[in-house]
């Protein structure tokens, strides 16, 4: 039975344990590791646990979601239980981790939309469209790490849904247009095709988090993804949109990069 003195809560370890969910013999293991050890004994010797003892375990437990080990727990709760800097530091840990599981929540949704868009193409989608589909994220987070992945995460979250759609829709248009000028051959160094260019690399830049480490890791990656997996990813990419051949993303990427160098080489008088 949960004791009173004074305005002071006791916990039995039972009490304890099923109020907080962790086990018993997982209480015992921190009372002799010293991570969480019951403020006071009975005259009998059974274990009763404060106030104080409940924050700590919180404690314990936040740190073990965020992956630290148990040494390593031992080192943060060096510092007093009661100090609130402390506290409100580990709350804001766990409120961006939280971030961070609704961000990964986010990445899972739009897999799953893109498969399920399959079902909506037809009565009985060819099983190799869901491999193919399968094989590409497998592929995908072999280039791009979870670091990574976290972060292209949390940028789409910070930009929101509607932001999301209006880049979406923005890129749609930009694809038909350099498209458009491929198959007319447009030369290179014709402003209306710069136009476009500048219109592509400011959409890519604005998807970008700032922050330079991050940006340059994931553009990294992004360029090694396409270079090797270029055919697999136009293919994938002409299933979702009707008018685009699976020929068309690498001419249109080829036509950018030069596109690119004439200006380069125009601005540096070359």
């Amino acid at each position: 039975m949960t004791e009173n003195d004074g305005d002071e809560r006791r916990w039995t370890i039972g009490e304890l344990a099923k109020a907080t969910g962790v086990t018993i013999r997982t209480l015992y293991h921190y009372d002799e590791i010293g991570l969480v050890q019951a403020g006071e004994r009975t005259a009998s010797g059974h274990r009763r646990y404060t106030g104080a003892d409940l924050r700590q375990l919180y404690r314990v437990r936040a740190l073990r979601g965020l992956g630290l080990s148990l040494e390593e727990i031992a080192n943060v709760l060096a510092r007093p239980v009661d100090d609130l800097t402390a506290m409100r530091g580990l709350l804001a840990a766990q409120l961006a981790e939280l971030d961070l599981q609704v961000a990964r929540i986010g990445q899972l949704k739009q897999r799953l939309g893109g498969l399920a868009g399959l079902l909506d193409q037809s009565v009985m989608p060819d099983p190799e469209q869901f491999m193919t589909t399968l094989e590409m994220i497998s592929v995908y987070e072999s280039y791009f790490g979870q670091e990574v992945r976290d972060d292209l995460a949390k940028r789409r979250m910070q930009l929101g849904e509607d932001a999301m759609e209006r880049f979406r829709a923005e890129w749609l248009v930009l694809l038909r247009e350099a498209r458009e000028h491929v198959l007319a051959d447009t030369p290179v160094d014709d402003p209306r095709v710069r136009e476009v260019a500048t219109r592509w690399e400011a959409l890519a830049t604005a998807l970008q988090s700032g922050d330079q480490q991050v940006d340059q890791r994931a553009q990294a990656a992004g360029m090694a993804f396409w270079r090797d997996n270029s055919a697999g990813i136009s293919e994938e990419i002409s299933r979702q949109i009707d008018w685009l051949d699976a020929g068309d993303l690498p001419a249109i990427m080829s036509y950018f990069e030069r596109v690119r160098k004439a200006r380069d080489e125009h601005e540096s008088g070359g």
